[in-house]
């Protein structure tokens, strides 16, 4: 049976006793679907293709280290630590915009609008870009098709159109995603004990 006519998790075991080839045939198999979904958030061509060489180094070297556990599963862990390294990225250029959809009736969307401090004097002492830091911190903990929305409303800005274009999905399900996101932030951000009240 030639290596392409191998599953992943048969590719990334001989890949991790010493068959190069074996990660090439996995690269070359996964690369466009990885791709895509680092260039659908960053919008820029060359940005992405930099992103996207970090991920792969980031899965060699994961591998390597013989720290890869999900056999059988490896693109949608190449596609979590694709999904990372855009969210350290946009922190790292500190591009966090406030989500908001000036076409809906609903402040739902806004989580600024929605979200405000009940003490005046933390009003005070927390600056908006601590806060927009603290709840970028706590995308990391919402489920995948939630982190995915926001992130395309944060930092790219898109309309829930365009969003629904991108992910292959109705408005609707974006706009209840978009919800439900919203709610369990909320939820995260009182387990966590940051004050804050839903106006």
């Amino acid at each position: 049976m030639s290596l392409k006519e191998q599953d992943d998790s048969v590719l990334v075991s001989l890949y991790v006793n010493g068959n190069e080839k074996a990660f090439e045939t996995l690269m070359l198999r996964h690369k466009d679907r990885i791709y895509r979904s680092v260039y659908v958030k960053i919008k820029n061509p060359a940005l992405a293709e930099d992103i996207f060489q970090e991920v792969f180094i980031k899965i060699i070297n994961t591998m390597k280290m013989g720290n890869y556990k999900e056999e059988g599963k490896f693109l949608p862990w190449a596609l979590r630590i694709a999904q990372n390294m855009v969210i350290d990225h946009f922190r790292r250029n500190k591009k966090v915009k406030l989500i908001s959809e000036s076409s809906s009736s609903s402040d739902d969307y806004n989580i600024f609008h929605t979200l405000k401090l009940q003490d005046a004097n933390i009003e005070e002492s927390i600056t908006k870009e601590e806060m927009e830091q603290q709840i970028v911190g706590l995308i990391d903990y919402l489920p995948d098709a939630q982190k995915d929305i926001l992130i395309m409303r944060l930092f790219q800005e898109m309309s829930f159109k365009d969003i629904a274009e991108a992910k292959d999905i109705s408005i609707n399900t974006a706009l209840g995603r978009m919800r439900y996101a919203l709610i369990n932030l909320r939820k995260i951000m009182d387990e966590r004990n940051i004050v804050l009240d839903v106006a």
